[in-house]
């Protein structure tokens, strides 16, 4: 497959075996059966490798089955508004918020306006940009509209649980505490001993519309899962 080729289709239930060994991708399983194409990119260790998702990249049939998956996991927890993580997690609660029905998100952003507040930040890094140390910030302005709300935090992609740590420790500076926490591809396991740090609470309020296992590279060559 070329690059621009994965994440633009949803294949039918039981199109590929997740438990079969990998050359190039790796099929994610969506609830209700159905598939998605994702591109395999080996760890440094050359081992071990995960599952990528980009969802600003992916087709709007591939986008819009994701969100409504996740918006259905949501609604259960009756959220109130969507805060969307940066980057790309703005992608998708944008289109969550309206499948829940709401008219309006609140975006996250490592820009500081001139009208923003240090004391209203955090330091963010991720695990694909490890090495650019950002500040995460809530618009001051934005504050009234999460103020004793049922606040629903979203990222794209849940793996090490650095960026969500991030947005938990912003809103609880903002006295905000979510109701759940919601992305589209829960990545490895690695997130659940790092959102555990900030209480054994949280790892039980994420909700994923699929989740994805560590590969490892077996004597064939080809990637195969391991534990989720």
């Amino acid at each position: 497959m070329l690059p621009h080729d994965f994440w633009q289709e949803i294949h039918p239930p039981a199109s590929f075996d997740p438990a079969g060994g990998h050359s190039s991708f790796y099929p994610a399983t969506l609830a209700d059966g159905r598939q998605i194409r994702l591109p395999i990119r080996p760890l440094s260790d050359g081992q071990h490798a995960l599952a990528s998702l980009i969802v600003n990249q992916a087709s709007f049939a591939v986008l819009d089955a994701l969100a409504d998956d996740l918006a259905g996991h949501l609604s259960l927890l009756r959220p109130d508004v969507v805060v969307g993580l940066p980057t790309l997690g703005l992608t998708l609660a944008s289109v969550v918020a309206q499948k829940l029905g709401h008219h309006r998100y609140v975006p996250l952003g490592t820009s500081r306006k001139f009208w923003y507040s240090d004391e209203l930040s955090v330091p963010l890094s991720s695990i694909t940009t490890p090495d650019q140390q950002k500040r995460l910030y809530v618009d001051p302005r934005m504050l009234p509209l999460l103020k004793d709300c049922r606040v629903a935090l979203i990222d794209d992609v849940i793996s090490s649980g650095t960026s969500i740590r991030a947005g938990l420790s912003l809103l609880h500076s903002c006295g905000i505490e979510p109701v759940a926490v919601g992305a589209a591809m829960l990545q490895s396991n690695r997130w659940r001993k790092a959102l555990a740090g900030k209480g054994p609470h949280w790892p039980e309020r994420v909700r994923g519309t699929f989740a994805t296992p560590t590969l490892v590279k077996g004597d064939d060559g080809l990637w195969h899962a391991t534990v989720l």
